[in-house]
Parts: structure tokens; sequence; C-alpha cells
């Protein structure tokens, strides 16, 4: 272990919060979308507020996959591609610049958090559009930045990953818990504090607090917890992006049986998540930085 202490938690995340592109944009933006008060010019406001955003906004709009005419404002391309895929393109944008520059203190390849992050996003949103017992919109943000905390403690804590490695190989216990023995915290301590930082549901909040001990979550958040929970380990079993600390985890098979979730409901939307994800992410499915 290096000579010196890891950093606090608050530096950990004061850090996180100082980084350009956050994801903090989204809880904003899933509003304006959803409201029925919303124009194309408010969406574009809100997407304007992120040079780069815009760019990717515009475009996809013009892309040849698209057709029709050249699109010059974001507010056309907001009444092109619509709210829905408006919002998975922020949403992805947002996380996958958000993971450059992260340290190197964990052994990922360029993009592998973007790519599992989003197919952990997509896993949600089919499961919830197949049970009916959560928003689908929900679900897929959920996915996506439930593990931002594992980005702050890359950017912060690199040099103390060798140690977690050996702690986790060494004791065999969780990835978690050899965060919290070598750094006093876990990457879901950090993960819900940004998420408070950034104005995200609390929903979002307590189901990243109550990940590793479902039992203990309160009624209203189980619901997306077990959806989640469910997500988590589809996009892990279907390997792209999946990190080293991905295969440390426990998973709550009783729990996820309560809701559904049984392994032959599992084993049949494997196939429909990878689908999706193919046509979205296309090569970059298994290797590459995820930019748009």
């Amino acid at each position: 272990m290096p000579a010196n202490l890891p950093p606090t938690l608050d530096k950990v995340c004061d850090a996180a919060l100082k980084l350009p592109c956050a994801p903090s944009l989204l809880p904003k933006l899933a509003l304006a979308l959803q409201s029925d008060d919303s124009s194309s010019a408010d969406i574009e406001r809100l997407i304007s507020l992120d040079a780069s955003l815009a760019a990717s906004t515009l475009r996809l709009a013009n892309s040849a996959a698209m057709g029709g005419g050249k699109v010059t404002t974001v507010e056309e391309a907001v009444f092109r591609l619509g709210a829905k895929e408006i919002y998975r393109l922020a949403a992805l944008a947002l996380v996958g610049r958000w993971e450059s520059g992260a340290g190197k203190g964990l052994r990922w390849s360029p993009g592998d958090f973007s790519r599992h992050a989003l197919i952990t996003a997509i896993a949600a949103e089919m499961l919830a559009a197949t049970t009916e017992r959560l928003d689908p919109q929900l679900a897929y943000t959920s996915g996506l930045v439930s593990d931002v905390g594992k980005l702050a403690l890359a950017h912060s804590c690199a040099d103390f990953y060798p140690a977690v490695r050996v702690c986790a190989e060494q004791t065999r216990c969780t990835w978690e818990q050899a965060e919290r023995t070598v750094l006093g915290y876990h990457h879901a301590d950090a993960s819900i504090r940004l998420l408070n930082a950034w104005n995200f549901p609390s929903l979002f909040v307590l189901a990243v607090e109550h990940q590793f001990a479902p039992a203990s979550a309160p009624v209203a958040a189980l619901p997306l917890l077990a959806h989640l929970h469910a997500a988590k380990y589809l996009a892990t079993s279907m390997g792209p992006g999946v990190m080293e600390e991905g295969f440390m985890g426990v998973i709550h098979g009783a729990f996820l049986k309560e809701w559904g979730f049984t392994p032959e409901m599992l084993e049949a939307t494997m196939p429909i998540v990878l689908e999706k994800a193919s046509a979205r992410l296309g090569e970059r499915l298994h290797e590459g930085s995820i930019s748009l």
C-alpha cells in the first residue's frame, strides 16, 4: 500500500463534483422531457448548456440513418429525434465523457465503464417494460448512473487499488468489502453522495444504498432495487465492459425470485438486451472508448 493515507470520502466526492461533464444535467432533462408543458425550445435551452452535448445532438440528427433534410438548430434536432432518443443520447454522452481521465488503478479498458453501464441500463429498461412494475425510463437512468461512485474512486484512489485487489484475493471477500477495508469506504458510499449532490430522485439513492442488503430496503425502493439488481446480473453475465470487480459481488437469488426474476426469465431476456446493445454500440460493444 502507498505510504500516504487514502483520501477521505469527502475529498473523493469534492474532487468528483469538480470534474467536467458530470451527469448532473440528467434529472433536469428527464423532468423536462416528461412534462407536457415543455416545448422543443425548452429542451434546446437545457441541452445547449453543454456545448459538446448540443454538438452530439445535431450530429445524430443529421446522420444518414435519420434521413430528411439538414438540421441546423438543436430545437430542430429535438423535434426530429424525439424525446426518448434525445434522453438516451444525453445520458450516454454525459456518463461516457465523465469516464475519461479516470485513474489506472482499476484494470479497465477504455470505454468499459460506459459499456457496462449502458448494458445495465438497457437491461433495466427491458425488464421494467416486461414487468410493468416500474417506469422504464427511471429504470434506464438508474442502471446508467448507479455506479458513478466507481468513477469517483478511480479518479482519486487509483494508487490504492493494488491493495484493494490483494485484500479481495487474500480474504476472499467481496470487492466493496475490500474497498472499505483499505479505503474506509466503498464505491456505493461515493455514489450515494454524488447522486444526492446532483439532485437525482431519492429512489435512486435508496437503491444504491441497499444494493448489498436488499432485505433492509424500504418498501418504496424495492421495485427499482429488484430491477436494478436483475439488470446488473444480466449485464455481468453477458460480459462486455465487465471490469475486474464485477465478478466479486453477491447475487441475491431469493430476492430476485420474489420479484419474478427467475433464471428462466432472465435467460430469455438476455438475447434481447444483447441485440439492443449491439444496435446502439455496434463494434464498440466489445472494445473502444464510448464517445458520441
